[in-house]
């Protein structure tokens, strides 16, 4: 950060020598666009499905302190299967949810689950198939890999969003000189804006590098009315990339458990070593599903996404959460 800092700061004076300037926004793009087009053969690692999410040698669910200072009482496997938010489905669909039938007080908290991996990954290819995620006012569902030394090991964002948001939001959150070239947006999906560069992150200062997905069917509502559909991110040294695919759309590779993402056009994020070096900032990162309940984003973004009245209100009412669940087909990682 210190030396993309100061570098932003000279920018005036580089200026005056426009060639400059140009030279290292063609060097980002050339580099990023290398990155993209590199065909890699994968091969099936892990395979998620069914009762594997339930599993807990393959899978651990969180109940400690929501960290986001949501109200929300994670629960642990055993509580989560008996009060009925996690289980599967005779079809194999596996099925997070928050509780919906308890009417609460204002300012109490709602149960609700978030697991993750109990295997740890330092890049690869991640593939996610779901028929229907979380949205509503005072959700804040997520999926999303993390290491055990937040920042500084990194934070993937591949879903995220609050209230009734309509976009998918992908965000990067890392330590200390990281962060994402604007030179980027022509290698992405038409649909994808560039939001904040920064992708450095601390408890103050939690923003990250971001993109948002333009396409309405990648999130909340819009995604449940296609029937859902493929995220998928590769994340290697050169670069982490993201795609979504709407139902209709999944590409048969994928499907085969083949997949090419060089064939896959461009993605809806791409993240370039060019300003962050990804093996250093990112690594032992576990995979995580949740469905937080208020906390920080989505108490500060409640009225500009939506929804009325406060988030603790919202909170007690139960059928404000009949649409606060994950319907998982899978989740799958391939390495090369």
């Amino acid at each position: 950060m210190h030396f993309l800092s100061t570098f932003l700061l000279s920018l005036p004076l580089l200026s005056l020598a426009g060639h400059r300037t140009r030279s290292f926004g063609q060097q980002h793009r050339r580099a990023a666009l290398k990155a993209r087009n590199t065909t890699t053969t994968y091969v099936l690692e892990d395979f998620y499905q069914g009762q594997s999410f339930l599993n807990s040698s393959l899978w651990t669910f969180f109940d400690d302190t929501d960290p986001t200072a949501g109200l929300v009482n994670y629960q642990s496997s055993a509580d989560a299967q008996s009060k009925g938010l996690a289980y599967v489905q005779d079809d194999g669909t596996t099925v997070l949810k928050v509780d919906n039938t308890t009417t609460l007080t204002s300012g109490q908290y709602r149960d609700s689950v978030r697991i993750a991996t109990t295997k740890s990954y330092n890049g690869g290819l991640f593939i996610a198939d779901f028929y229907a995620m979380p949205y509503g006012c005072a959700t804040w569902p997520a999926f999303w890999t993390v290491g055990p030394n937040w920042p500084n090991q990194g934070e993937i964002d591949i879903i995220e969003g609050v209230n009734l948001n309509t976009h998918n939001q992908i965000t990067l959150h890392s330590g200390d000189d990281c962060a994402m070239q604007s030179t980027l947006s022509s290698l992405v999906s038409s649909n994808s804006t560039i939001g904040n560069l920064q992708c450095a992150s601390s408890a103050s200062s939690n923003t990250g590098c971001t993109y948002i997905d333009n396409d309405a069917r990648s999130y909340g509502k819009g995604f449940n009315q296609q029937g859902g559909g493929v995220y998928a991110m590769e994340w290697t040294n050169e670069a982490i990339q993201m795609w979504f695919f709407s139902r209709v759309n999944i590409p048969s590779d994928i499907t085969n458990k083949t997949p090419n993402p060089s064939s896959w056009g461009k993605p809806a994020a791409l993240f370039s070593n060019s300003g962050c070096d990804i093996g250093s900032h990112f690594s032992d990162h576990t995979i995580t599903i949740n469905t937080d309940v208020c906390g920080g984003w989505t108490e500060s973004a409640f009225s500009s996404s939506g929804c009325s009245g406060t988030c603790a209100d919202t909170v007690a009412v139960a059928s404000n959460f009949d649409n606060a669940r994950w319907s998982i087909n899978y989740v799958a990682t391939y390495q090369s």
